[in-house]
Order: structure tokens, then C-alpha cells, then sequence
């Protein structure tokens, strides 16, 4: 099953997708973020029907981030074996973790704004972990566990539930044109080393985000660099697909 927040007329919305059709959780349900959990939002889902397709004249108009406003958004420094060597890093024995802000997601389809004080405007995507139960000091072997689902980091998310020897893919393509491939065998820390060692700085809560970092071959890393411009379409797929057009800023 998957889920996914969006637009419809004047409001904003969080439902499930089944088939081509969205069953509306913030619809008289009370349910207006992911934050309640896998398991209850899907049985929120299988005891009503759906309520309008997700195209056409009744469809959605547009798409949020899946977690609108997340409490945390916790992001790895250098957690692919390729960028490591791109970055010229060595070897830790823990992850980098920084923070960053629900104002920084971009929705789906909506323009990634280009500084105009920039000109190395690159793309660098990554795998994103939404929790679905929150804990402190979880162990390793639960990890999987506390997922709710996985992303491109924003619009769509699929919840299927996944073994931690599985592998996860994310490709990226730059105007049609492959450039990036990522997939969770290369990580430094894996999914579930993350959770362990966030969830003993901070304790996790529903709805929050972790951010597993660029694979290698990042655009400026590239020879010759591949930079983005004014225009130009960036596409993540493989969990979902996330578009988003190039716009240069004011």
C-alpha cells in the first residue's frame, strides 16, 4: 500500500493510494500525517472506500511532501562508499549526522530553486527512511520494525515491508539521460545500524525522516562536472518517481 499527501481544491490532504484511486484519511478520518503508523493507517484504508480517482477533473491537483511537517529530519554526511572516495574522506566508525528543516523539502513536480549566486547547481539524491513507530535506543534487529516506508525524499512512499538483506534502488536521471545510480549494498551504515545509533542521540518519533545520503558520482564529482541549469528536468525513480523542473531564483 502506499500513501502520499496532496492538494485537492483549497485544502490539503493525506490518503492512501489503491489502484488508481485514493482513499481520503483526512476525510472525517482525523488523519492528516503519516505520523499514526503503518499498521493503523492501514486499517484506516481497508475499512473505507475509495473517494475520488487520483487523476481527472475530481483527481488530486497536486502533491506535498508525504511528511508535510516533520518533527525531525535527521540526514547522513558520507554514507556511500564511491562518495567517500569522491570526498576524499576516511574511514569512521560512526555516522555524520546533521539536521534539516520540513521549510527545505521541495513537493513533487514543483521547481528546485536555483540561487542565482550559483553555479555549481548539482544533483545529488538520496534513499529516505520515514519512521512509522517511534523508540529510543532501538536495537539493531528491530530496526526494520520502526519503518514505515522508504521514498525518493518526497512525494510518494511505499510501505511494503522489507528484510534488512533486501536491497533498495534509486536511479537518477538528468533530461532523460541516466547520470546516477544508488542502492542500499553500498552504504557505510546500513538501515538499521542508522536507526540504532540516531535513536540513542535522540529518541524517534512517527513521521520523521532519515535521509541516507548521495551515492557516488555526485554532479560536480563528474568529469566533465554535471551541473544543472535553468530548465532542466531531474527525475528519481525506482521508489515511486519524484520529478522536479530546474528554476532559476530571483
Amino acid at each position: 500500500m502506499r500513501f502520499l499527501s496532496f492538494s485537492r481544491g483549497q485544502a490539503a490532504g493525506f490518503g492512501a493510494l489503491i489502484g488508481n484511486s485514493v482513499v481520503d484519511l483526512s476525510a472525517g478520518l482525523c488523519c492528516t500525517e503519516c505520523g499514526y503508523g503503518v499498521a493503523a493507517l492501514r486499517t484506516l484504508a481497508a475499512r473505507h472506500g475509495a473517494d475520488f480517482p487520483l487523476s481527472g477533473s475530481c483527481g488530486i491537483k497536486g502533491y506535498r511532501p508525504v511528511v508535510a511537517d516533520p518533527r525531525q529530519i535527521f540526514c547522513v554526511g558520507l554514507n556511500h562508499e564511491e562518495h567517500l572516495v569522491d570526498a576524499g574522506g576516511a574511514e569512521m566508525a560512526f555516522p555524520t549526522i546533521f539536521l534539516r528543516s520540513s521549510a527545505s523539502h521541495i513537493r513533487q513536480g514543483h521547481p528546485l530553486i536555483m540561487p542565482r549566486e550559483s553555479d555549481r547547481f548539482h544533483c545529488d539524491r538520496e534513499i529516505s527512511i520515514v519512521i512509522g513507530r517511534g523508540g529510543r535506543r532501538i536495537a539493531a534487529e528491530r530496526a526494520i520494525s520502526h519503518i514505515l516506508g522508504f521514498s525518493c525524499y518526497n512525494g510518494l512512499f511505499d510501505t511494503a515491508e522489507i528484510g534488512e538483506n533486501e536491497v533498495l534502488t534509486l536511479e537518477i536521471r538528468l533530461n532523460g539521460e541516466f547520470i546516477q545510480l544508488a542502492d542500499t549494498t553500498k552504504l557505510i551504515f546500513a538501515i538499521s545500524e542508522l536507526l540504532t545509533y540516531i535513536s540513542t542521540l535522540s529518541a524517534l518519533f512517527p513521521g520523521e525522516a532519515i535521509v541516507t545520503r548521495t551515492p557516488g558520482g555526485a554532479g560536480f564529482k563528474r568529469q566533465p562536472p554535471c551541473l544543472m541549469r535553468h530548465g532542466d528536468l531531474i527525475e528519481v525513480s525506482k521508489i515511486g518517481t519524484l520529478p522536479n523542473r530546474v528554476q532559476c531564483g530571483n
